[in-house]
């Protein structure tokens, strides 16, 4: 008897926490951005040769399209070359976005990144006043994930989603709720 309630004790906590997880994923993904902000942060994903992935290809959209708009707004790609791929996630990002009609001069390159912490890092210190306006861009399941690392780094971002391949949305939510169960962990212990 104990265990069964036990068990659906547990089950019960799962559930109220991914529904917990899954409402500050949407709530992320769904912000207004700033307009004319100081910065955008494009963060990398994976490049197959040269090309992006389809999840990278959808960052560089969201991002080209809230450029293209806000014309004061300095691009940061972000994203090392991981050892599958031909170039960095940022070059990749710098030539989508010059592709979609983003001049070059707006487009500065941290390449050196390996993981979402480091994206933020890095490309923190390419930004001349972090007290300015900034914007960071995802797929939007990433979204919450990256602003909490931005905040906790005083860098203050508001999140431009870009889409998520309709393939993996099951897979990317599933890894982001232990991604973000791991941050959660590690605040606690710092």
């Amino acid at each position: 008897m104990y265990v069964k309630i036990s068990l659906f004790l547990l089950i019960g906590i799962a559930i109220v926490y991914a529904v917990f997880l899954q409402t500050k994923i949407y709530q992320y993904s769904h912000q207004e951005p700033p307009q004319e902000a100081d910065y955008l942060i494009v963060l990398g994903a994976r490049v197959k040769g040269e090309v992006p992935s389809l999840s990278l290809q959808y960052r560089i959209d969201a991002a080209a399209a809230y450029l293209l708009e806000n014309k004061q707004t300095i691009a940061i790609a972000s994203g090392g070359q991981g050892p599958d791929e031909d170039i960095s996630e940022a070059l990749a990002i710098q030539r989508g976005l010059i592709k979609l009609g983003i001049d070059e001069s707006r487009i500065l390159l941290e390449d050196r990144s390996t993981s979402t912490y480091e994206n933020i890092m890095y490309s923190k210190e390419l930004i001349s006043d972090v007290s300015g306006t900034g914007i960071v861009v995802s797929n939007g399941f990433h979204l919450y994930r990256a602003v909490l690392m931005a905040d906790d780094q005083e860098l203050h971002v508001t999140g431009v989603p870009g889409d998520t391949p309709k393939i993996s949305v099951i897979q990317s939510h599933i890894r982001e709720y232990a991604a973000l169960t791991k941050l959660f962990i590690e605040k606690q212990l710092n």
